[in-house]
């Protein structure tokens, strides 16, 4: 019989089980690579986001009360290290422009006509807010309660936000279908 995630967790708690948390690692790291792979779209740093997310939720396992799923107290973990190290990106940005006073080019190859469609370029499209709750409640599965829990947005911004970002998809899939 297979272990749920909570008798897991209170195997990491009651004798900080590394085999236990393993487990958990090996049931949710898909997801949650996955998750930040939409998010940040950089597969080596949504690997290390993802890895940092596992490390902090290992030392911080007794702030999982059970309240909700551990899924989505895992998926809350890895958002809040995609955020900060968003958040570290646009302070070393705005210290380069000062310093250089030049802008700096993104890097990203420009889009060519021939290219497939793409699910992460059309996600790119949209605002940071909409693509991560799309993420979360479309690639990740997570109710919309989940990810109002995981991003502390109130739920009727993260049903706007889902709903949104769904129309800006299908409106530029289409938009990319009748121009090929």
């Amino acid at each position: 019989m297979k272990a749920s995630d909570e008798d897991l967790v209170a195997l990491v708690l009651a004798a900080r089980d590394r085999d236990a948390f393993g487990e958990l690692v090996r049931r949710h790291q898909a997801l949650v690579r996955a998750m930040l792979m939409r998010m940040c779209r950089n597969a080596a740093l949504a690997d290390d986001l993802a890895q940092d997310a596992f490390i902090r939720a290992f030392n911080k396992i007794d702030g999982f009360k059970g309240d909700g799923s551990f899924k989505a107290w895992l998926c809350r973990i890895a958002y809040t290290e995609f955020l900060m190290h968003a958040r570290k990106q646009r302070s070393a940005a705005r210290t380069a422009e000062a310093l250089a006073r030049e802008p700096e080019e993104t890097g990203a190859p420009p889009a060519m006509a021939g290219q497939s469609l793409d699910l992460d370029r059309a996600l790119a499209t949209l605002k940071e807010d909409e693509r991560v709750c799309v993420v979360l409640c479309y690639a990740n599965g997570l109710t919309h309660s989940e990810a109002a829990e995981i991003t502390g947005l109130p739920l009727g911004t993260v049903k706007s936000h889902v709903n949104r970002g769904r129309d800006k998809l299908k409106a530029w899939f289409e938009h990319r279908e009748m121009a090929a």
